[in-house]
This record gives C-alpha cells, structure tokens and sequence, in this order.
C-alpha cells in the first residue's frame, strides 16, 4: 500500500511526534500543489471541507462539527463551514490520502512544537493537520475595524493555530521565510503576511486617506510593520488580488483599465456640481 507514495522522484518528507510516532508526507507539483500523507492503521487527518483529491480503500471519510471555529448564524447561511472533514485509516495496512489546494497555492508545513505551540495565519489558511491541532477562527468585529492601530495582528490574521502537531496550511505565489531578531523591523504588505509568530510586534498604517484611496485605488495602501523576534511566511500573490485581476479581466474594456471609474464619475459630477452652485451664488450676490 505503500508503493503509491514513493512513485515521484522526490523524497518524502518525515514527521515525528512528540509522542514518537512518525508520519512520512509528500508534497507534489508546483503551483496548485497536493499533499500526499501517509496513514497507519487507526491513524486520521483534519482536513477542511471539499479538500480531499484523493485517497486509499481503506480510508474512510467522515464529517465532524467544531465548535471552536466561532461562525455567527449570518455567516453560516452565506456558506461558512463550521465543520472539517475527518479522514481515518479503518484498515490493517498502510493507507494514504490527498490533500489539495484550493487554488493556485502551495502547501506550507508547520511543526507547530518548533513554534511555541502557537501561530497566526491568515482567514481560511488552515488546510489539514496531523495529531494535536487546533484551529480557532476569530470573526473581524466591526469596532475593532473602526480603530485600525488598535485592531493589531489578530485583527487580519483571524485564524490561530494551535497545539503540538503538524499542521498544512496554503499560501499563494512564491513563498519567502523571514526570521526577525530581536529589534529587526520589516514593513510588508498586510495581504501579503500568510502567517507569523504571535511573538512578533503588529503595528498596522495606513498610507492614504479614504478619498484618495477611492480615487486612485487601493492597493498597497494598508501596510504592516513587524518587530521581531519572530518568524513571519510572506506570500507573493494572495488570493484576493489574484481574484481581482481574474475579475478585472472578465468586465468591459473601459472597466477593466480602470475598475473605479464609476468613483471617478461620481466624484466629477459632485465636483462639478459644487463649482456650479458656488458661482451662481457669487453671481447673485
């Protein structure tokens, strides 16, 4: 049962416990990469809904509520899960299953022991886990929006890992690790943190007022920055830029060059509009 996992030419990877036990995993292809885990008899994974690609006959799947993800009745009738899927190995050999990604993403694994235990991602970053892993989604509360510096990392990483397992979880683009020392400071896009160490100093900025913001766009505009020490994963292309540009590409000519064209008639108009009064008052008078 064990020959599937060993048919690529690159080697697997091998995980161990602190309770000594060994979990050989692989991760294949390059882009929208898939992880291949080993399971012995009884063994399981947590893994997030629709993920399973593919998986051994002696794995059965099965689904299990978690209470810790703290999803609002709104939120699950828009189609937040608030439940994982659990895979299980029920036969007497070796077995196997695939993870995939859900997007173009690669597969990030994470000792969560050689982290303190503890780490924060960014929402929906969590993919599966092996052993002792806890996943925690915070809701982004309206009051904490209203007060950015005060909203801090759990403001934007809502999702908290936690435990003494492995845990996989995606990441789009390339990825690049940073090790901060203590006092080293980094500035980094916030959409582009995919997770870091809560040992790490969150300081959030805004570097454009809202009008300019709507006028002339939005991106890079709400930037982090981080003081070590700490370890923070930073992502190239998250999801919801790759989602815009999909988006952008899809819409009409003029729409596509500049998708805040609407803003700026509206803004002309308003403008225009004041010029007029304005002048016609000074007339009268």
């Amino acid at each position: 049962m064990a020959a599937p996992f060993f048919s690529t030419p690159f080697q697997p990877y091998v995980y161990q416990s602190q309770e000594d036990t060994i979990t050989p995993f692989q991760i294949l292809g390059g882009e929208a990469q898939v992880v291949q885990i080993m399971l012995k008899p009884q063994e399981k994974v947590i893994a997030k809904p629709g993920s399973m690609c593919y998986m051994s006959g002696s794995i059965e799947m099965d689904n299990t509520y978690t209470p810790e993800q703290e999803v609002g009745v709104v939120q699950w009738i828009l189609g937040k899960s608030v439940s994982s899927i659990v895979l299980r190995n029920t036969g007497q050999n070796d077995g196997f299953v695939g993870i995939a990604a859900p997007s173009l993403a690669r597969i990030l694994p994470l000792d969560l022991a050689m982290f303190g235990g503890d780490i924060l991602c960014q929402p929906d970053a969590f993919l599966c886990s092996v052993h002792d892993v806890k996943v925690v989604n915070s809701v982004y509360q309206r009051h904490r929006a209203r007060n950015i510096a005060a909203a801090g990392a759990e403001g934007f990483l809502r999702q908290r890992l936690s435990g003494q397992g492995l845990a996989f979880i995606i990441a789009g683009g390339s990825v690049v690790q940073k090790n901060l020392e203590v006092g080293e400071v980094l500035t980094i896009d916030v959409s582009c943190i995919a997770a870091l160490t809560p040992s790490i100093n969150f300081q959030i900025k805004y570097n454009a007022a809202p009008v300019r913001r709507a006028v002339f766009g939005g991106d890079n505009v709400v930037t982090a920055t981080l003081t070590g020490p700490g370890i923070v994963f930073i992502q190239s292309l998250p999801f919801h830029r790759l989602s815009q540009r999909i988006a952008r590409s899809v819409t009409s000519p003029n729409m596509r060059e500049n998708p805040r064209l609407l803003v700026q008639i509206g803004l002309f108009i308003f403008l225009a509009y004041v010029v007029i009064v304005s002048s016609l008052i000074l007339t009268e008078m």
